[in-house]
């Protein structure tokens, strides 16, 4: 458990750096985490819990619970007792934490750390400080994992569980149960403010089109564009100048009327951001007056975006 919240810790560094300043949600699906046990000296179990949700905030600031009732340790009726005597019907474990982001605050998609972290457990009214290292990975613009980059301890009468473990032997007549728990986990946390651009969502494949783009391709493809917009700075037209569009704030161009849903968007336009409204534009700023329905092939877009790059250049 400690080696949880201090990977929550960690992944809300990475994400509440000024350049990603956004909310981040914990991802059910492909968060796992997971403890072991020792009984008779020589018999190990491996046990997890199903159920784990939490967020990290801009300002820097983690919480995480655990489900204690989804606790599987592949026994019905040990579920029952660890509910009951060890977590003693508490419905739920709190890890929380803040941190300093800046050792990851600088970390680009597909590059690696490993930070150390404190962080608190809170179980059945007892708190339990912990410190981890945590090895970190942002997978995409939208997303980083966070998982145990150590064996990580949890000391059974630390967090005041030994009573319960003292029943777990009772009842099934065992001569030990170890009281130091190893334990590990995966954290995968996603993106969720929409004040954080339009970056969720993108698909990695197009994330590169500026390097990989085929911008003659491109130029075929932005005659769907030509009708409502022009590459020549300043020069508007249905649709406002693409010229240095790059690096720009959404509906902020100057001598065009942009919807309040552009200009309250919090978008700066990047590959990533300029990926996923070229894909669906109501979908990704939904209320915005632009009635292209969107490009559907990712290969038009990593063209059109390269043909952008080079040709609408500040």
């Amino acid at each position: 458990m400690k080696l949880l919240l201090k990977a929550v810790t960690i992944a809300s560094a990475i994400v509440a750096s000024p350049a990603l300043a956004t909310s981040w949600t914990l991802d059910p699906e492909g968060s796992h985490l997971a403890y072991g046990s020792i009984k008779k000296d020589t018999v190990g179990e491996v046990n997890s819990f199903s159920s784990l949700s939490g967020h990290v905030s801009p300002d820097g600031k983690v919480e995480i619970e655990i489900d204690l009732s989804s606790v599987e340790t592949n026994i019905d009726i040990r579920n029952e007792r660890m509910i009951e005597y060890v977590f003693r019907k508490t419905g739920t474990a709190t890890l929380s934490a803040e941190f300093d982001m800046q050792d990851v605050a600088d970390l680009n998609v597909g590059g690696a750390t490993t930070v150390d972290a404190d962080a608190v457990l809170s179980l059945a009214g007892t708190d339990v400080e912990f410190d981890a290292e945590m090895f970190v990975a942002r997978l995409s613009e939208t997303s980083v994992m966070v998982s145990t980059n150590d064996m990580v301890f949890l000391s059974t009468e630390d967090a005041g569980l030994n009573a319960g473990v003292d029943k777990l032997m009772e009842l099934a007549n065992l001569p030990g149960i170890t009281r130091t728990v190893p334990i590990t986990a995966r954290l995968i946390f996603t993106m969720d403010d929409k004040k954080a651009g339009v970056a969720a969502g993108v698909p990695t494949t197009v994330a590169a089109a500026i390097i990989d783009g085929d911008v003659k391709a491109g130029k075929k493809v932005f005659r769907k564009c030509r009708a409502c917009h022009q590459l020549k700075e300043g020069r508007h037209g249905v649709g406002p100048s693409l010229h240095g569009v790059f690096g720009t704030s959404a509906g902020q161009a100057d001598g065009f009327k942009f919807s309040s849903a552009l200009q309250g968007s919090g978008v700066t336009w990047t590959v990533e951001t300029l990926t996923q409204f070229l894909t669906d534009p109501k979908g990704t700023v939904p209320g915005n007056k632009m009635q292209f329905p969107g490009l559907k092939k990712d290969e038009e877009i990593v063209n059109l975006i390269a043909y952008l790059n080079e040709e609408a250049a500040d």
